[in-house]
């Protein structure tokens, strides 16, 4: 993450920050699920799968599954566009929020928006994808945490000073973000989706003019 220029980190948290927003509407509407935060679903399951509920169990691991096709979608157009990558990825992502906003606001659809989050915010991991392997990671926060703290004492043994801080932000990001994903939720429900469509569409235009 060090290698990458201000920028590019600024993106990055503010990509965060839409993953925190996505979630959190996420992880009301489904009851304790999530899209972005697969542990969490993989012990959600584990303990649905313990109490004999198959319905949570499955409900854990087609999100887990829309998750990881999602970053094998994400990675095929990296490979594919790699001039404009990037923007590649976002608008994806955008097209995708658009879709689960549509079914999440319909009487007869709305269960396909949830793998459609899921789906998204698996592809949003490959916006920093360099040799093979995501640079950054924008929607789960356990590694950058891990790294954050290690940064940070590291800086007491004679490393960069102020590292960490850039883990920190991310965090912090997603956290406002889902702040921000609950307050909306409560007010309009999965039309919060739009929002968090329309902010992916302008990370595509942000990327395009701004971030190289």
């Amino acid at each position: 993450m060090n290698a990458h220029h201000r920028r590019e980190i600024a993106l990055a948290v503010g990509l965060s920050g839409i993953a925190g927003f996505v979630d959190a509407v996420a992880y009301i509407h489904l009851g304790g699920y999530f899209v972005s935060f697969m542990s969490g679903n993989s012990t959600r399951g584990g303990v649905e799968l313990a109490h004999g509920s198959l319905h949570g169990w499955g409900l854990a691991v087609g999100l887990v599954a829309a998750f990881v096709f999602g970053v094998i979608c994400g990675s095929v157009i990296t490979h594919v566009m790699r001039a404009h990558q990037r923007a590649g990825v976002l608008m994806f992502v955008a097209a995708i929020l658009v879709l689960a906003a549509l079914t999440g606001t319909s009487a007869s659809f709305g269960f396909v928006a949830p793998p459609l989050m899921a789906l998204a915010m698996g592809a949003e991991n490959a916006v920093f994808h360099k040799g093979g392997e995501v640079t950054i990671g924008l929607t789960y926060m356990t590694g950058n945490l891990v790294k954050m703290a290690q940064r940070f004492t590291d800086a007491f043994f004679g490393g960069p000073r102020w590292a960490w801080l850039r883990y920190c932000w991310l965090w912090l990001a997603m956290a406002s973000g889902a702040v921000l994903g609950a307050t909306s939720y409560g007010w309009i429900a999965m039309s919060s989706l739009w929002i968090a469509a329309g902010l992916t569409a302008l990370a595509v235009i942000v990327s395009r003019a701004y971030v190289h």
